[in-house]
């Protein structure tokens, strides 16, 4: 599976944006799939992810109300809504696809895309 992120920016404070992870391959169907997130000088932490089937999702405490997770397996494309945005969700986002749950979660996904830069000002 590769994968391409896209979609991040430049947004103020309150502001919405939404990414795009582009899958190719046939395993996508058959993946879980995961945002995460790297501000400057932190680690990479978990935000997001969704099961295969799209029915199961599951967030960060930090993200959860103001984000949605949802994919389109016909178009091999996970998303991640974002609103409500703070300055402290500034980071690099990257979408991380693998086949089991525990491997997402936990940040060790057999596939990553090649993250998107989302600024979020004052």
């Amino acid at each position: 599976v590769q994968l391409q992120a896209s979609g991040g920016g430049l947004v103020q404070a309150g502001g919405s944006l939404r990414l795009s992870c582009a899958a190719s391959g046939r395993a996508f169907s058959s993946s879980d799939m995961g945002w995460f997130r790297q501000a400057p000088g932190k680690e990479r932490e978990f935000v997001a992810r969704i099961s295969r089937s799209g029915i199961t999702t599951y967030y960060a405490d930090s993200v959860k109300g103001r984000f949605t997770i949802s994919r389109d397996n016909a178009k091999n494309t996970v998303y991640l809504q974002m609103n409500s945005l703070k300055p402290e969700d500034t980071a690099i986002y990257y979408c991380a696809a693998d086949v089991s749950v525990s491997r997402i979660t936990s940040g060790r996904a057999s596939y990553w895309g090649q993250g998107t830069q989302v600024t979020v000002s004052p």
